[in-house]
């Protein structure tokens, strides 16, 4: 007795009490101290201070001084380092050397990100998979990445606060004993974060899931478990490294590709010889330290270095389409951990629409990887999979699908894939090419960090550098003047559309004063100035201006797909405004007739690597530039009314009459297509039991045989069809159901050819970065 009355004791309870208040009270704190947002003050009411960076034309200049003899009148020296590669490792790094006060210059042969660093899953992420797999195995290597990344997914979000943001994620549970498993999973993921964390995970009943997510699959549904992670604006996010580090100093040059890489008597690297892929123009860049930071294309530059070179990376593919935003709410994404074949995929809102992708698949390295079919089919199945049944999953809802390469390192000693690992690797040859590969987007700062203290050593610049690394203070450019509240001062300002002026607001930061300042006059009560590029995106004309003059865009494809994101969310869109904005870079840079015709149709060739299917080139003409000047408009003219008095067909670039919707979908045809699909359906149809005509949907590939635009069908898309539009149980089909899938069996045949699933390989998804 006397042993409870004193655990029962008021001193005893209040103790206990007390230290119960401060546990939960300290852990509710350190949970719960994450990244804040700006503070919002007067001063982001007004423009920040004006800032134009150097002409593109300027910075060629001063790389080709760097390659020329020293001479009483020539005092240029050489650079400290040349960076190679333009995507988020060979940018960040360019911040960070810049910011330590070395002389910088970066050169990339196509665009910047113009490669992996644009193709992305847009995750700022710890690796809940990583975590998964340290406490599993007891890898310690794990542990450290989640560690790290982790505290890099804050740094990101506090220096580039426009750009990005968190996005509560959902894990759907369908079984009861998984509701620990995931709950204490993604605790854990919380407390490693500690007081980096966003915001706590949580459990969400079936029917407050439901709630969120309406269009979940309810049958079987427990509950779910939502946890926090990061969002970004990948190639915006890459465009505000590469002009941060203009800013400080740095030398940048766009579409300039590396030759040759130049030794001295002791077999050194100290240059390169670059070439202008615009112009044609060759020159010598002269460094102290020569950086290799070009991704998937990490072995090209080290082979080039060293003929002799074994391999070190394995590109591992990674595929997205978009689809439109009814697929899932506006601020909520899903992560399926347990596919049909165990890779994992993501289901994420993102510019107003929502994209779904995964990335495990090893690859072979190329410049404009494809989406391919197989993989296209295989992410619908997967949604149509966890979608509620009355969701109809259809390939036409694809707006567009890109994939990208993810530079896997490798141990060139292991055998397939047992090497690979999802960490970066620092290497320095013989000659002294540092190469930095691998690691991810959420880790470049550091991967930037740790390659510049490496380079710092290797090519002796202690001397040069006038501070140690400070890129997790530095703010981007676009950010010390944004509040998540500056859109209002657009509007107000500038007479902008809502949805416009936020867009603008999360993509240019405070440089969106200038690009409002770029804005025509609309004409109209409201807006007042701001002329979409196209009626559902809220992309402005004033804004392929701000590329050109502002952000080094050279190209249609740098603005569609880089500068704006029109072609990752919708690659028919961005095929019907090209026209306009190639008008609109020719007024800038002084195209001629023949040099539009050439950029459009290298844009169309680059769209069709973004999921523009076949079905659409060959139904569409390449569109012809618009008429410039009165040479061209006359004879555009003269052409039109020739065409007229003749009766010849439409002018390129008019509404293509030719086409006729019908029925649900997308379905488009060609002028009496849809007669001619009545005439066979009527011609082959018996009565059925509900008194309508019917056709076997077994026979529907012989009935299209007499129409010659079916000829490449064939049974296994058919199959496929029928499938997405829900129709593979019913034995017959009515007219509207026979040219519903008509119509999307013409789009499936003119996309490639899936290949045979057993040439499908998978990388291990906890060595892809949890399919990031």
């Amino acid at each position: 007795m006397a042993i409870f009355r004193h655990l029962l004791s008021r001193r005893t309870l209040a103790a206990a009490s007390g230290g119960t208040v401060l546990f939960f009270g300290g852990g509710y704190w350190y949970l719960n101290s994450g990244p804040a947002y700006p503070v919002p003050t007067m001063v982001t009411r007004r423009p920040p201070p004006p800032w134009t960076p150097p002409s593109r034309a300027d910075l060629l200049a001063k790389l080709k001084a760097s390659g020329q003899i020293k001479t009483p009148t020539n005092n240029n020296e050489e650079f400290d380092l040349l960076i190679i590669g333009g995507g988020a490792s060979g940018a960040g790094c360019a911040v960070d050397a810049a910011t330590r006060g070395l002389k910088v210059a970066l050169v990339e042969r196509d665009d910047f990100s113009a490669g992996t660093s644009s193709k992305s899953t847009k995750l700022v992420h710890g690796g809940v998979r990583y975590l998964q797999k340290a406490v599993f195995e007891l890898d310690y290597d794990q542990y450290k990445l989640v560690r790290e990344a982790l505290h890099e997914r804050r740094i990101f979000l506090q220096t580039a606060p426009y750009l990005s943001q968190m996005l509560p994620i959902m894990l759907p549970i369908y079984k009861y004993w998984q509701v620990p498993y995931y709950w204490s999973g993604c605790k854990m993921y919380d407390i490693l974060a500690g007081k980096e964390n966003m915001e706590s995970s949580y459990l969400m009943s079936k029917g407050k899931a439901l709630e969120t997510f309406p269009m979940l699959k309810s049958d079987g549904l427990v509950g779910a478990v939502v946890y926090y992670d990061g969002q970004h604006n990948d190639a915006r996010m890459n465009v505000a490294l590469i002009m941060t580090a203009v800013k400080h100093g740095a030398v940048v040059a766009n579409y300039c590709e590396v030759t040759k890489l130049l030794k001295d008597n002791d077999g050194k690297l100290n240059g390169a010889s670059v070439k202008d892929n615009l112009t044609g123009d060759e020159w010598t860049v002269r460094a102290k330290g020569i950086i290799n930071a070009t991704g998937p294309f990490t072995d090209a530059l080290l082979t080039m270095d060293d003929p002799a070179h074994e391999p070190i990376v394995q590109p591992s593919s990674g595929i997205h389409i978009t689809l439109p935003n009814y697929y899932s709410p506006r601020k909520m994404g899903l992560l399926d951990p347990a596919t049909s074949d165990g890779r994992v995929i993501f289901f994420l809102p993102w510019q107003g629409n929502t994209i779904a992708g995964t990335t495990d698949t090893p690859a072979r390295v190329s410049r404009d990887p494809v989406a391919s079919e197989e993989d296209i089919r295989w992410v619908l199945d997967e949604v149509r999979s966890y979608l509620s049944p009355d969701i109809k999953v259809r390939r036409g809802d694809v707006l567009s699908a890109w994939s990208g390469l993810r530079p896997l390192v490798r141990d060139p000693s292991a055998e397939k894939t047992e090497g690979l690992v999802r960490n970066h690797m620092i290497n320095v040859s013989k000659s002294g090419l540092l190469t930095i590969a691998g690691g991810k987007w959420t880790t470049y700062r550091a991967m930037a960090q740790e390659t510049i203290d490496q380079a710092v050593e290797t090519f002796g610049l202690e001397k040069r550098v006038t501070n140690g690394c400070i890129t997790d203070t530095v703010r981007l450019v676009g950010s010390d003047g944004w509040s998540r509240n500056m859109f209002i001062g657009l509007i107000q300002t500038y007479g902008v559309e809502t949805d416009v002026a936020k867009h603008l607001s999360e993509s240019y930061g405070d440089r969106a004063w200038t690009v409002c300042s770029l804005a025509e006059p609309t004409g109209e009560p409201w807006p007042l100035h701001g002329k979409r590029l196209v009626p559902q995106y809220p992309f402005l004309d004033a804004e392929v201006l701000y590329a050109m003059r502002h952000e080094y865009a050279v190209t249609p494809i740098d603005v569609i797909a880089r500068r704006t994101r029109l072609a990752f969310l919708n690659a028919r869109s961005a095929l019907d405004v090209l026209p306009h904005i190639v008008d609109i870079m020719a007024g800038e840079l002084g195209w001629s007739y023949a040099e539009r015709r050439r950029q459009l149709l290298a844009t169309v060739q680059f769209l069709g690597t973004m999921g523009l299917t076949p079905a659409f080139m060959a139904t569409a003409n390449v569109p012809d530039p618009l008429p410039r000047g009165w040479v061209e408009k006359s004879a555009a003219a003269a052409w039109r009314a020739t065409a007229g008095a003749v009766g010849l067909v439409l002018p390129r670039n008019a509404a293509p009459e030719t086409m006729e919707n019908f029925g649900p979908g997308r379905s488009k045809f060609e002028a009496g297509e849809v007669a001619a699909l009545r005439g066979v359906f009527h011609g082959r149809a018996v009565g059925g039991n509900d008194g309508q005509d019917k056709v076997k949907s077994g026979e529907v590939l012989e009935v299209l045989k007499a129409i010659p635009s079916y000829a490449e069908a064939t049974k296994k898309d058919l199959e496929y069809v029928l499938k997405e539009a829900g129709l593979d149980g019913q034995e017959d089909l009515d007219l509207d159901e026979f040219i519903e899938v008509s119509g999307n069996l013409k789009e499936i045949a003119f996309t490639p050819k899936p290949k045979k699933r057993g040439s499908h390989r998978r990388i291990p998804v906890e060595k892809s970065g949890g399919g990031v």
